[in-house]
């Protein structure tokens, strides 16, 4: 056995410990989602029998296909949103010295030390006034304002690793600030823009306070507040529908971090370095 194989087994049975204890709660929903409805709660770990259907009964009975799609548009909707606005902020904090420049920065990351909770109230008047409570759009502004803050604090500071030279050598060549922008700097801010559009995306997709408090029918529902009205408020809670649809919805965002992986460890890396 070569060293680089026992390197290998000694990392894999040092990681063991903490992979069991990612995986265990994944495992109780999708145990729990294929058991039949008399054995959800019972003791027993292992099904007797493998109820398969409770997934395409979760589909039709939970109104879990429209939540999905309400969701899929939120995430995407606003991360987009909040990218548009961010990366030119930004890309002007990081390029170009102005008065006030400190104070922008110091607002930014003031603004993430408060959680959406304690302006839940503001924001849902603000909402109210406007008339567009029950609205999905509303719920888009809203977290895209809130990714802005914390988009253009991660995006700035990665920004600045990128050396302004590479911009000043594409002008020399004869290419305008606007092409340098376009053909150098934003290919090598991709991992960057990449990690912080992750961050968004799952941000929108897991919230909860503010979708609760903005959206009224079961029509305009995201995904948390659907899997949330199978357990509030009701007498019998089938579990093994409440597990399903949890399940699933935890997919796309571990298929979307899995496929963004690599992204996501470039532009960490290019964080890191100063």
């Amino acid at each position: 056995m070569t060293r680089k194989m026992r390197r290998t087994i000694w990392s894999w049975l040092a990681l063991s410990p903490l992979i069991v204890l990612i995986l265990f709660p994944f495992a109780v929903m999708f145990i729990t989602a294929v058991k039949p409805a008399e054995e959800a709660l019972q003791s027993t770990w292992w099904p007797s029998t493998f109820q398969w259907s409770n997934f395409i009964k979760m589909w039709g009975n939970t109104n879990f296909g429209p939540a999905l799609f309400n969701s899929v548009y939120v995430a995407v909707a606003s991360t987009l949103l909040a990218m548009v606005v961010s990366v030119p902020a930004a890309y002007g904090l990081s390029r170009y010295r102005f008065k006030g420049r400190g104070a922008v920065q110091q607002f930014l990351l003031v603004s993430q030390m408060l959680s959406p909770i304690v302006l839940v109230i503001g924001l849902f008047r603000l909402v109210a006034w406007l008339g567009l409570l029950d609205s999905v759009e509303s719920v888009i502004f809203v977290y895209a304002a809130f990714a802005v803050a914390f988009s253009v604090w991660m995006l700035q500071s990665y920004f600045s690793t990128i050396p302004a030279d590479l911009e000043e050598a594409a002008w020399i060549e004869g290419a305008s600030p606007w092409q340098a922008l376009i053909r150098v700097f934003l290919p090598l801010a991709l991992p960057a823009m990449t990690v912080t559009a992750i961050f968004s995306f799952i941000n929108a997709w897991n919230e909860f306070v503010i979708a609760l408090t903005m959206l009224r029918s079961q029509e305009s529902y995201t995904l948390p507040i659907q899997i949330f009205s199978l357990v509030a408020g009701r007498y019998t809670i089938e579990w093994e529908l409440v597990m399903a649809a949890t399940l699933v919805a935890t997919v796309p965002v571990a298929v979307l971090f899995a496929w963004l992986q690599r992204y996501l460890i470039r532009g960490l890396a290019l964080g890191a370095v100063k």
